[in-house]
């Protein structure tokens, strides 16, 4: 089964920033950036980014180089990010909302970084690296030497344009690389399909380190419009909102937890900020329907919200659907839609055949946002980037790991990951699938399901569920629970969190509620 995308032409050079450039020549006093009350236009911003370019180029990281990047969310990241491709090199971010230990090991993971930009504020976060640091500030009368336009270095759509980290969740973080082409083609795509322009303006509320922030940040620029910054390592929803309330931004990016707060938020104040954004894009992990439901539905909600689904290893987005078809469809399960522009997704069984239409199989994507592959890897086409023919042509694809199907109105539906399933008490079981049976009973706001182990050492399904008032019985959730699953699928326990912690990407953090029950475990067990 395949699933295709629009063919759009692109450029003979698709290059991110020559778009932005484009964007300089034709209002070159717009404004390009907006943080705590300061304006930069996007000639201000273009001429510190040309002049940091050249700063790099002087000092041999040009084309190829990688350059890591550890900075808040101010007007010096997005110079970093601009002059860092202008120059022909590839960025890696660092997030400083991470912990240090994590930040050192992903540090052991780039090969051959060539420098990283920090700020006093972050430095030291990153001072284990092999790599020079430099502060934009204090060499800034260096950079004020240096020609304020665009340096004359060859970049073309095969170059890399970012490499960013996979989450690390079933083990060792892997550096994964992106092409100008695949990023140009996404941002090409959300422009012409959605309608973006200058008006498009834009709030980043995820975390630097996140796949989809790359995207977020680049958006606004590649459409000429402008890009709010929240004044805040980690994501404060007051702020947050009181942005989208003061300011005409019309268009957020963020992972689907995000959004619940979000929308939390502003239920809970009756405001209307978030509902008279033209979009939000969002994903990035099961969609939790109902957390939304009564919020898209209300009166005078005018927000489209996209639902997308994609990988880091290829360019973040792959699909969007949009969410309104839901609410007058018959699906369990939420689609993730239709292609994007120049992208395939082949559903394919274990031998990397095509499954038949309706059939579950291995969701793979294919087309220019497939990326270069994991840096210090054997290469591009290692386990998960595969070659196979398709109509007698070779067809460079990526592996998900993911499972899915398509819908008789040909819409992609993500069921849940390959590897997900958990073995308790000798059956095979996928936690999403009870996560989504506990969202739809009353009373329960969100759950995340997990496989916790006793002090005894035995493996039982937990359910963390965040009541709407009142705590919930744990025989009450588990004979409603009986009504819609099998016994072995129903958790062992259920435990009431007065909310489900999120990671930097903005995810559900299993593991920090695992730890905190074991935890219990082990004092429980000391006590006695």
């Amino acid at each position: 089964m395949i699933l295709e995308g629009k063919r759009v032409a692109l450029p003979p050079k698709p290059v991110v920033h020559h778009r932005f450039e484009a964007n300089v020549a034709a209002a070159p006093d717009a404004v390009a950036v907006v943080r705590a009350g300061r304006q930069v236009t996007y000639a201000e911003l273009d001429a510190r980014a040309n002049q940091f370019a050249h700063f790099l180029i002087a000092r041999g990281h040009g084309r190829g180089a990688l350059v890591g990047i550890c900075l808040d969310y101010t007007v010096d990241l997005l110079v970093a990010i601009l002059g860092t491709i202008k120059a022909g090199a590839a960025y890696v971010p660092f997030d400083p909302a991470y912990p240090a230990e994590r930040l050192e090991l992903l540090l052991g993971q780039v090969p051959d970084l060539a420098l990283i930009v920090a700020s006093p504020a972050t430095a030291e976060m990153v001072g284990s690296a092999k790599a020079d640091l430099v502060d934009l500030d204090r060499i800034a009368q260096e950079l004020d030497g240096l020609p304020a336009t665009s340096p004359a270095v060859e970049v073309t759509g095969d170059d890399l344009c970012y490499a960013v980290f996979t989450s690390g969740s079933t083990g060792t973080p892997k550096l994964t690389a992106v092409r100008h082409e695949g990023w140009f083609n996404l941002m090409n795509w959300l422009q012409l399909e959605y309608g973006l322009d200058n008006a498009s303006h834009n709030l980043v509320v995820s975390a630097f380190g996140f796949d989809l922030s790359q995207r977020a940040l680049m958006t606004p620029l590649f459409c000429g419009a402008t890009q709010h910054l929240l004044a805040s390592r980690n994501f404060d929803a007051m702020m947050a909102y009181r942005v989208l309330k003061d300011h005409d931004v019309r268009v957020v990016h963020c992972a689907s937890s995000i959004l619940y707060v979000l929308v939390d938020w502003e239920r809970a104040r009756s405001g209307d900020a978030l509902s008279r954004l033209d979009y939000i894009l969002f994903g990035g992990e099961a969609l939790k329907a109902e957390r939304l439901a009564g919020w898209a539905r209300r009166e005078g909600n005018t927000c489209t919200l996209l639902h997308q689904y994609g990988v880091a290893e290829c360019t973040d987005v792959a699909t969007s659907y949009d969410l309104a078809d839901y609410w007058r469809a018959d699906h369990e399960i939420p689609p993730v839609g239709l292609p994007a522009y120049n992208t395939d997704i082949h559903l394919l069984d274990e031998e990397l055949r095509p499954v038949g239409a309706g059939e579950h199989g291995e969701i793979c994507i294919a087309g220019a946002g497939v990326g270069a592959g994991y840096l210090g890897a054997a290469g591009p086409e290692n386990a998960k980037f595969k070659t196979v023919e398709v109509d007698g042509a070779a067809v460079r694809l990526y592996r998900t790991g993911d499972r899915g199907f398509v819908t008789e109105s040909g819409e992609l539906i993500v069921a849940g990951r390959m590897d997900a399933q958990v073995k308790v008490r000798g059956m095979r079981i996928d936690p999403t699938d009870i996560e989504r049976a506990l969202g739809r009973l009353a009373g329960i706001r969100e759950a995340a399901v997990a496989v916790v182990h006793t002090p005894a050492g035995d493996a039982e399904l937990t359910a963390f569920i965040v009541p709407t008032r009142e705590e919930l019985t744990e025989d009450e959730v588990r004979t409603r629970l009986l009504r819609t699953l099998p016994r072995n699928m129903v958790p062992a326990r259920f435990v009431n969190v007065l909310r489900l912690p999120l990671s930097p990407h903005g995810k559900v953090d299993r593991p920090a509620l695992v730890a905190a029950l074991e935890k219990s475990y082990a004092h429980s067990s000391t006590a006695a």
